[in-house]
This record gives C-alpha cells, sequence and structure tokens, in this order.
C-alpha cells in the first residue's frame, strides 16, 4: 500500500486487480488482445468503485434505520 493511499483504497485497487484476475483467466483463448484487457481492467476498476460504494451506502443507511429505533 502506497503511503499516501487510504486503505479503502488498497482494498478497492485489490479487489479489482481480483475481479480482473477472474474475468480475464475466463476470457477465451482467441479473445485475448490488449484491447480487450485494457476494458477489462477499466470495466473492472469501474464495477469494484460501483459495487463497494453501493454497499457501504446501504450499510449505512441500515446502521441509521436501526440507530433511530
Amino acid at each position: 500500500m502506497d503511503s499516501k493511499q487510504t486503505v479503502l483504497e488498497a482494498i478497492i485497487e485489490e479487489v479489482a486487480t481480483d475481479l480482473y484476475n477472474k474475468w480475464s483467466s475466463a476470457l477465451p483463448l482467441e479473445e485475448r488482445n490488449d484491447v480487450a484487457f485494457q476494458a477489462m481492467s477499466k470495466n473492472a476498476q469501474e464495477t469494484t468503485l460501483f459495487v463497494i460504494q453501493t454497499f457501504m451506502n446501504k450499510f449505512n443507511a441500515a446502521a441509521d434505520e436501526l440507530k433511530d429505533k
């Protein structure tokens, strides 16, 4: 982890890398090329960020709801 990188940023980067690796290993050999790998890398970053943000929003909303009870 870079000293300027937050823990959350490091987690997002690690999860995105894992997702990219999963997708790229599942790609048929004849479809593997630089363009496909670049697109998967970008999509893995965007998907990971979306999923983590959505999870955090739902988690915080549920915590607020429980706190109000």
